[in-house]
């Protein structure tokens, strides 16, 4: 049975449009109806990148194209994208409309790589799973449809990593985060493929996908089908960290696993960790007169309405390092059933002392109502989205946006991952705090 979900958190599988985006020179050309693109910019889109939002080639498919096909439509309109837009890869993403009529969208993109054009394809019609999975689905088909065609020569590379963290745009700050876990992997001695963003060289880092020494997830699931798709094809291990990390505790847990799992020097790993912690500690201990005048003025609990990587890592960080104590815990991302299990148990070991409730719900209406029936004696700190700003309000409550859609922030270069994310999200939440006083 079909289920009404009130105020959506991510978009449906078309939504690894922005997959594509955020590969640097990269364009998707999609084969969906009209209004499709636009609607999935406005939720999950800041800005046009490189061939984005309102650039983005489209066949806007229509009743004739149901009846008839509209394989002709998608190779003319690829064709014209070829030579309008100058771009080094291109993947064709199928939209309900297409996937419904059963298009044969993979003979056209043979039809073009043959001609040697840099076209890939993926199935994303929008009704066969959300953008977090179909996120892994484009990735994939780029690593067999491109990838495979133009490795880079040399073979596996010691201390070369691909890394998988987060779902880009998906995650509003998918840009800063992926930045500074590329740069706290490099301060251990590693090279990082980072693919996606600023700090992504392009397609020549996807040429050296298969030549990594292993594979990094930094996530609670998503990107766990890729590191296993790589393992298969290319018998490349890979290293699961189950959540974000945020902050001095987790950042060092996460690299000191990555450095045991790739066989790193230790006493380069420990030095490294020590200079961040020693930096990161002292911009903390500057705040102690703050903290202590500011005690009971500052929240004592908070509410997570986020996806699973994010709710695990911010929940550790906020509670061990900050000490505000975890209330109940959304996660929103419609998470797998059998990664769920893993997550309840990351919830029920925050701390040595401290656990929390966690509920998997999409529904971000009926999240709001639990939330308002939950005792709220003392004051909170929701880290939401845009969707949740008239609920702070009536609650007296902090918010933080976080996740999708964004709304009233303009995210460039911010993130939370790492020691710099941490020290970025005191600063975050403590600006909404003081912002109340007058």
């Amino acid at each position: 049975m079909s289920k009404l979900i009130e105020q959506p958190r991510f978009s449906c599988a078309l939504g690894a449009q922005q997959t594509v985006v955020a590969i640097p020179r990269a364009v998707p050309v999609l084969h969906s109806g009209p209004g499709c693109c636009n609607k999935i910019t406005g939720l999950i889109g800041q800005g046009e990148a490189y061939a984005g939002g309102s650039t983005i080639p489209c066949t806007n498919a229509n009743e004739r194209d149901v009846v008839f096909g509209g394989v002709d439509k998608l190779r003319s309109v690829l064709n014209g994208a070829l030579h309008v837009v100058d771009a080094d890869l291109y993947v064709i993403l199928t939209g309900c409309t297409a996937s419904i009529v059963g298009d044969d969208v993979d003979s056209v993109a043979q039809e073009f790589r043959a001609a040697g054009k840099p076209v890939v394809c993926a199935e994303t019609g929008g009704f066969k799973m959300n953008n977090y999975r179909s996120h892994e689905t484009v990735v994939n088909a780029v690593v067999d449809q491109y990838v495979d065609a133009h490795r880079a020569p040399g073979g596996v590379k010691k201390g070369l990593v691909n890394v998988f963290a987060t779902v880009p745009y998906q995650d509003p700050y998918w840009n800063g985060n992926l930045a500074e876990i590329k740069r706290v992997l490099e301060g251990i001695g590693l090279s990082v493929n980072i693919l996606f963003g600023q700090e992504s060289e392009g397609l020549s880092e996807w040429k050296n996908i298969p030549n990594a020494e292993f594979n990094v997830v930094a996530s609670s699931w998503v990107g766990l089908g890729i590191a296993e798709h790589l393992k298969k094809k290319y018998g490349t291990p890979y290293v699961h960290f189950p959540y974000l990390p945020v902050g001095g505790v987790e950042t060092g847990r996460f690299l000191r696993r990555v450095s045991e799992f790739g066989g790193l020097d230790k006493k380069r790993t420990e030095a490294f960790i020590g200079r961040e912690e020693r930096k990161f500690y002292s911009f903390i201990e500057r705040t102690a007169d703050f903290m202590l005048e500011f005690r009971y003025g500052l929240p004592r609990r908070f509410y997570s309405i986020l996806d699973a990587s994010y709710a695990v890592g911010l929940s550790k960080y906020l509670l061990n390092e900050l000490g505000i104590l975890p209330a109940r815990q959304f996660v929103v991302d419609d998470t797998p059933e059998e990664f769920r299990q893993a997550i309840r148990d990351e919830f029920s070991h925050l701390s040595d002392r401290r656990s929390a409730e966690v509920e998997f719900e999409t529904d971000g209406g009926a999240i709001q109502q639990k939330i308002r029936e939950d005792e709220n004696r003392t004051r909170a700190l929701i880290l939401g989205s845009g969707w949740d700003r008239d609920l702070a309000r009536e609650l007296g409550a902090d918010l933080l946006i976080l996740s999708v859609p964004v709304e009233y922030r303009l995210v460039l270069s911010c993130g939370y991952a790492g020691y710099n994310g941490g020290l970025r999200l005191i600063e975050d939440v403590y600006d909404r705090v003081l912002n109340t006083y007058r």
